[in-house]
């Protein structure tokens, strides 16, 4: 039960939550900080010398290019069982993984989250007006053979992050 001294005024979410540290979030808050840009879902080459982790445009399988989010969000290992399923106590290992536009990332690393992201404009839209989002130009992983992925590889969009 919630106390007076602690409000939470949308939908179930404190005020400013993603400014406390991340291992106290509540699961809501936790998931809340997706922004919806679909880079998580791309598919990455990682240097296996240098360790660099370059984004590419293939999308895995369950990504929907128009939302940007995951046909089968909930279970979803049942139909990719290496999707990363990113909580608290896992994000240090992974995330040189995630974009550089991450709000997991960012927050992990110390930084704010970036200015088009949805908690603070209040628009769920801004990453894809933004152009922070991979909205319509991402390309199925079934389209593309693995020996050509090397030439899918992208610069993350930022929209100015």
């Amino acid at each position: 039960m919630r106390s007076e001294d602690d409000p939470i005024p949308r939908g179930g979410l404190r005020d400013r939550f993603w400014e406390k540290p991340l291992r106290s979030m509540t699961q809501r808050e936790w998931e809340a900080l997706c922004d919806g840009c679909g880079k998580c879902c791309l598919n990455k080459l990682e240097d296996d010398e240098t360790g660099e982790v370059a984004l590419t445009d293939i999308a895995c399988r369950l990504l929907d290019d128009a939302t940007c989010r995951c046909a089968h969000y909930e279970n979803r290992r049942a139909f990719v069982p290496d999707c990363v399923v990113l909580t608290p106590a896992s994000l240090p290992d992974v995330v040189y993984f995630f974009p550089e536009t991450c709000a997991y990332r960012r927050l992990h690393e110390g930084r704010a989250l970036p200015w088009w992201h949805p908690l603070l404009t209040g628009d769920p839209g801004s990453p894809h007006a933004a152009g922070a989002s991979l909205r319509g130009r991402t390309v199925s992983e079934f389209d593309v053979p693995d020996e050509e992925w090397e030439d899918h590889v992208i610069e993350e969009p930022t929209g100015g992050a």
